[in-house]
Parts: C-alpha cells; structure tokens; sequence
C-alpha cells in the first residue's frame, strides 16, 4: 500500500490505517495560519508611526485604505486558522498527558490569546482606515499611537503558548523532544529585545510541525 495511504498501523493486529480525507484538514490549518498572515501583512504594508505627524499619517490611510481593509481581513482569517491548530495540536499533547493533564489546555489559551490580540490590532486598523475621513488628524494619530503598542496580548499569548506547549513536549513525549527545546529557547527570546525574532520564530515552528504532520501523519492515531 502507497505511504500516502497508510500513516500508521493499528495497536490491533498491525493493520493499516487509510488516511481519511478529514486528516489532511487539521495539519493545513498550521500551514494556513503561517501563509495568511505573511500575506496579510505585506497586503497592508508598514504604518507611519505615531512618531510622524498627524498629516503625513492620514495621507497614508487615505492611500491605502483598499490594501488595509483586504489585510485586515486576511489576517483575521489567519487568526481562525490558528485557534482551529491549536486545538487539534491540544489533542496531540493531550493524548501524551493523560486525563490530568493541563498544560495542553494552558497551550491551547496561549494560542486564543494570540488570536485575540491579532484581532485587536487589526480592528484598530481598520477602523483608523474606515474614519480616517471623519475624524481629526490629531484623532487619526492618537489611534496609531494605540495601534503602535498593542502588542500585549500578542506577547503574552506567545509566552503562554511557547511555554506551556515546550514543557508538555519535554515532559510527556508527544513530539521529538527538539520541538520542545525550541519552543523553551523562543521563550526565553520573547523576554529580551529580540522578542519579534521569538514571534517569528513561532510562527516557523507551527509551519514545520504542520508539514511534518501533514507527512507522517496524526501521531495519535490508532
């Protein structure tokens, strides 16, 4: 039987396991929350600063005002695409913890946290794009300001998810052991100034880990 066929062998008798259509979605959800948010960001581009003034940073919504609109939306989609992997990677985890296990669920949160913080700053951008005719220069570039230092929530849900998912990893083997220390070491990153690096490189762990499950297969599986 072809390898695309058959991921795993059964615990009864060594038989084959087809790999159903259902499978392949989980794993694509990892792979589509990396490619939408790339996509995302470049559709929309980089914001002038609160640091610039007030016209120059109404000039730029007014001429992106399309870009940002169909970034915005991307990225709130990439956001979906994050929380659905997350909750197929907490049953991965949670199958190698046993019923008492909570770091799983502590993982999953941390990714939800993510996508709420996603989901913040581009509402901001948006609306700052939708009203940037209606509302004052001043108005616009106190909105950025807000839209500049959002990323709390981003940086706290990374901390939680990196965390909590490297130690469940290095405690109860539900993955090879490397995609825990690597997830330890950008949590560490995430506590110096080299915190964007550990965002980063968050979002390259999940694509590796959602093609190498996409490959071998749902290492829970019968």
């Amino acid at each position: 039987m072809a390898t695309d066929e058959r991921i795993a062998a059964s615990a009864e008798g060594g038989k084959p396991r087809t790999r159903q259509s259902w499978d392949w979605i989980p794993p694509l959800t990892g792979i589509a929350f990396v490619v939408l948010s790339v996509a995302g960001f470049l559709v929309v581009g980089e914001p002038k600063d609160a640091s610039h003034s007030p016209e120059e940073i109404v000039d730029w919504y007014t001429s992106n005002t399309n870009s940002i609109q169909a970034g915005a939306f991307i990225v709130a989609f990439a956001a979906v695409m994050l929380v659905f992997f997350a909750g197929y990677l907490r049953k991965i985890l949670h199958a190698a913890e046993g019923e008492n296990g909570a770091l799983s669920l502590i993982s999953f949160a941390g990714a939800v946290v993510i996508a709420v913080g996603a989901a913040l700053d581009t509402t901001i951008l948006l609306a700052t794009a939708e009203r940037v005719d209606d509302i004052s220069p001043e108005s616009v570039q106190t909105l950025q300001a807000l839209g500049d230092n959002d990323y709390i929530p981003i940086a706290a849900g990374t901390l939680i998810f990196v965390w909590a998912t490297g130690v469940s990893i290095l405690r109860h083997g539900a993955l090879n052991r490397w995609f825990g220390w690597a997830l330890i070491v950008l949590g560490v990153l995430a506590l110096t100034p080299l915190g964007l690096i550990a965002f980063l490189g968050t979002g390259l762990w999940i694509l590796v880990l959602s093609v190498m499950l996409l490959l071998r297969g749902d290492p829970t599986a019968p």
